[in-house]
């Protein structure tokens, strides 16, 4: 009986813009420059080295780091810019 008195009114669902975070954006982007190319290269060549031995120290950290640093250096050129 009190809808009579009050209309109900439903909100329309808004569409919400799919956020998409620039920094996985540039880290792909980054990824596909040759410097990162060939840093990827030399640390999966060390990952197939110390996977086909069964005892081994190697552990990939160096290669690994020296990929994760350009990569990094490279996003943080234009990340901020993209941010709102």
């Amino acid at each position: 009986m009190s809808d009579k008195l009050m209309p109900v009114v439903k909100a329309e669902e808004a569409e919400e813009e799919e956020l998409v975070d620039p920094q996985i954006q540039l880290r792909e982007e980054c990824s596909q420059k040759p410097d990162a190319q060939n840093l990827w290269g030399k640390y999966q060549e060390c990952n197939d080295r110390v996977n086909s031995r069964s005892k081994t120290a190697e552990t990939c950290e160096e290669e690994l780091i020296d990929y994760l640093h350009v990569l990094d250096k490279c996003v943080t050129k234009d990340l901020f810019n993209r941010l709102k």
